[in-house]
């Protein structure tokens, strides 16, 4: 029978990277609160039978927020055999309060002190021993990220985990409480096993909303409740946080000794600087416009141009070698094997020209996901976070909706999950809406495209489209928060920042390869299936009432062709009303990479290089460069991917909400999108027509939503009025 111990701390504590660590998993490392939405498990190297539960970052056993919950329900439903608890050693007295539920809940705990490198450094000394004897566990030192300890600190959890021995807490609150606690554990009966009737008793104590689904009888305990509020004068959970703060400031003053340094430590001297009030969003702006032009423009730039122009062009010479590239090879061996001309053009013109057309800029993503493992790792997003919850907090957001944009960066899956860490359901539901405007890792292929191909690789274009993203969130969340069903304040936002630290190469490698290896893995499914659907509609069409394969020059007379043009009317006011760019768009809602994938088919080329030497006299012809740029805008702010949709859905939990959330995206793409093209016309060609009057509107309408003032304001309002009359 295999044994379960379970990972339990504090957001940050570093118990991801101690569960990767343990199991060799690649579980993805993030620095801020809320990257472990879910549990995920993984067996502990060299035990086949000893499985590893890596449960959410957590504060407390109280269940405000859904992760909370999910790790409440796990350790009270499921009772692993141990529980692995990290404590952050670097704010220790914080991190003890979760301890002193976990051991309230009979479950054996091994306590495991994690950053204790960064402890020394600082000349603080925690007294191990001592720190054990007082809180009745064993205590170990490891550091997660170096990889210290944390051996020793997995065996001792197996083997307290053979043992069997229950956790009994040993700490007591004041008389009166602990007299309260013994007669609401009376009542509780032979309905809970003994081993929790601590923590149930608690739980009862602090009029626990979720109590009633994880007991079969809920005892009547108001009496009591009464009692001790009358006595103490304050309310039960008051009461309960408190004495658990006295509890452990006592053991704080015995077994932890502060090192008497006057002067500030790294992290501080950096935060002076990072998140100076003045300086923070500067600072940010500079940083993520040095990683996108970095990525985008010179080091990932030069390292796709060499893959377009060589694996995916005419080949390169290795060590004086003439090595043909992918097209090269396979046409060829087509030849050889006497092909028939419609698979030659899917496997040249489909496959690889679509295929071909989106990997060709995994060298720019690769770099890209280097340098947000390093900010992630080294502390700087969790920084990023603090300081954006002093502009989302004006905006009616708070720092926690900007945690799953972070995360969206990446991929906007996780991003939408992630949206699982806000207790606030109206600050959830508006954070799904708004997360995936910030460009994921499949909108970074369109954002190379538009910024080689049609801006002679213009540094501007990438930052720009990050910063396009902010703005509609921003933005959104000033006008969304003004109605009636997101009227309200944000959702509190408590976050410890860890200390500033070097990460490892192999956290930054394995976070880029995870990353990458998704996006390959994507493109080897979803979009080849896309790639091959476009190619077929794309090459086969009906031309003097015969269906045939089309060549190149027949393209208008394709299935796709006739369906695009059906739709392109749509996005004409957007500057980009032919077919191709519309379908390019469309098949975009399937894997947004598609976007590119569609235009290598469409276009014929096999591959993209930055100074868009294979299409730009086409694109030319067919769109501008406001036209392109309108382009860019609505396939980053319209819906997301159908992955992104679906989870969308899932955390939505509701059909009307799912359509509000896809309708809003789609329709604000729509208008930013129109605005662009016909403002941008108008300042650069002096053109002016009737959609340049619809933008001017839009623009007016806009700017009244976002300046109006919202329903808070007059009830606000009202009240004032009536206080001011009763005086």
């Amino acid at each position: 029978m295999s044994i379960k111990i379970a990972l339990a701390g504090n957001p940050n504590c570093g118990k991801t990277t101690l569960f990767n660590a343990l199991t060799g998993s690649n579980q993805f490392v993030g620095n801020w609160p809320g990257v472990t939405v879910e549990k995920k498990e993984g067996k502990l190297k060299g035990h086949k039978d000893v499985i590893i539960m890596d449960l959410p970052g957590i504060y407390s056993l109280s269940p405000y927020t859904l992760e909370e919950v999910v790790a409440r329900n796990y350790l009270i439903g499921e009772r692993p055999d141990a529980i692995l608890n990290i404590v952050d050693g670097t704010n220790i007295e914080r991190n003890l309060y979760l301890s002193t539920q976990l051991m309230e809940l009979g479950i054996p705990v091994i306590m495991a002190i994690n950053m204790m490198d960064i402890v020394e450094k600082n000349g603080d000394k925690i007294h191990i021993s001592k720190l054990s004897q007082k809180l009745g566990c064993e205590v170990v030192e490891i550091s997660a990220l170096k990889g210290t300890g944390i051996s020793q600190a997995a065996e001792k959890a197996v083997a307290l985990a053979n043992g069997k021995k229950n956790t009994v807490p040993v700490h007591k609150f004041q008389a009166e409480l602990e007299s309260v606690l013994d007669s609401i554990e009376e009542k509780l009966g032979n309905d809970v096993p003994e081993e929790q009737k601590r923590f149930f008793a608690i739980k009862l104590l602090e009029k626990d909303s979720k109590i009633e689904t994880q007991l079969k009888r809920v005892p009547d305990v108001s009496e009591e409740i009464t009692l001790i509020e009358r006595e103490m004068d304050d309310d039960t959970e008051s009461i309960i946080t408190n004495e658990r703060y006295v509890y452990i400031s006592s053991i704080i003053n015995e077994c932890y000794t502060r090192s008497k340094r006057d002067k500030l430590t790294i992290s501080d001297k950096i935060d002076r600087i990072v998140t100076n009030r003045f300086l923070a969003l500067p600072i940010f702006a500079a940083i993520m416009f040095l990683v996108y032009y970095a990525s985008v423009t010179t080091v990932g730039g030069w390292a796709t141009d060499w893959t377009n122009d060589n694996l995916f062009g005419e080949g390169f010479s290795f060590f004086g070698l003439d090595v043909p590239g992918i097209p090269v090879i396979a046409e060829n061996i087509l030849v050889a094997v006497g092909c028939a001309d419609w698979l030659q053009g899917l496997i040249l013109d489909g496959i690889i020209a679509g295929v071909g057309a989106v990997l060709g800029f995994v060298p720019q993503m690769l770099v890209l996901f280097i340098f947000l493992a390093f900010l992630e790792s080294c502390g700087y997003m969790a920084r990023v976070a603090f300081i954006m919850d002093r502009i989302f907090r004006k905006f009616g957001l708070s720092g926690k909706s900007f945690i799953p944009m972070l995360i969206g960066s990446g991929c906007g899956v996780p991003g939408i999950m992630a949206s699982r860490t806000i207790e606030n359901d109206r600050d959830r539901k508006m954070t799904i809406m708004t997360t995936t405007f910030i460009p994921c890792s499949a909108k970074l292929p369109i954002i190379a495209l538009i910024s080689g191909a049609l801006f002679g690789g213009a540094a501007w274009v990438a930052p720009s489209a990050y910063f396009v993203g902010i703005a509609a969130i921003i933005c959104s969340g000033i006008i969304l928060k003004k109605t009636k069903i997101f009227s309200g304040d944000p959702a509190p936002f408590v976050m410890e920042l860890p200390a500033y630290h070097m990460p490892t190469v192999e956290n930054i490698l394995r976070s880029m390869w995870e990353r990458g290896w998704s996006f390959i893995k994507k493109a080897g499914t979803i979009i080849l299936l896309a790639t091959i659907v476009v190619w077929f509609t794309s090459y086969f069409g009906w031309v003097d009432g015969q269906f045939r394969l089309l060549d190149t020059l027949e393209l208008d007379h394709s299935i796709l062709a006739a369906v695009g043009s059906t739709i392109s009317w749509l996005f004409a006011p957007l500057g980009w009303g032919n077919w191709k760019a519309a379908v390019a768009a469309i098949t975009g809602l399937i894997a947004k990479e598609n976007v590119v994938g569609t235009f290598g088919i469409l276009y014929g080329f096999a591959e993209v290089a930055e100074d868009g030497s294979e299409i730009w006299g086409t694109l030319a012809g067919s769109m501008t460069s406001i036209a392109a740029y309108s382009f860019l805008v609505f396939n980053l702010l319209c819906a997301p991917c159908f992955a992104a949709m679906g989870a969308i859905k899932r955390e939505m939990n509701s059909a009307r909400w799912f359509w509000y959330a896809v309708g809003y995206q789609t329709l604000l793409a729509y208008v930013v999108a129109l605005c662009v093209y016909q403002i941008g016309t108008l300042i650069t060609t002096g053109s002016f027509g009737v959609f340049t009057i619809v933008a001017f509107a839009l623009i007016a309408g806009f700017i009244f939503l976002l300046v109006r003032p919202g329903k808070d304001s007059k009830v606000s309002k009202a009240n004032f009025k009536s206080v001011a009359g009763a005086k």
